[in-house]
């Protein structure tokens, strides 16, 4: 039987930006809902730190006990929905995501939570196109 060589070399880093959808750095205030494990409702203010399609990252001012792939409603609050840089998925209010990386506080750094937004592909292409429409008016 002939093995294969494995390579142990370091993994290089690739410069060029692999994901799929641009970020864009925002800061704007939010609120997370969610159910803790006892089904109690719980609230958090956040601010948002850059958004794309389908993932924002948001810091916490205090920390909060959130685990991993649970389910959160996020909101911008109404004043914020209007800035040019948001997706669609996230000027019509409310948007199911799962947190899906838990960045606990560092000195004065606040915790930050990643959310996958769970938003429907075909919604997010109609909504590119009612935007494509509205810029080329």
């Amino acid at each position: 039987m002939k093995q294969s060589p494995i390579d142990r070399s370091p993994a290089r880093r690739q410069d060029a930006n692999m994901r799929n959808n641009e970020r864009h750095a925002v800061t704007l205030p939010a609120r997370l809902t969610w159910k803790d494990q006892r089904g109690a409702t719980r609230f958090a203010t956040v601010l948002t730190r850059n958004v794309s399609d389908y993932g924002v990252y948001v810091e916490c001012q205090s920390p909060v006990s959130i685990p991993l792939f649970r389910l959160v409603q996020f909101q911008l609050e109404r004043d914020a929905r209007e800035c040019d840089a948001l997706p669609g998925s996230l000027q019509n209010g409310r948007v199911l995501g799962a947190v899906y990386r838990v960045s606990p506080p560092r000195g004065s750094q606040p915790q930050g939570l990643a959310l996958r937004l769970m938003v429907d592909p075909r919604r997010m292409a109609a909504a590119t196109d009612v935007e494509a429409a509205r810029a080329t008016a």
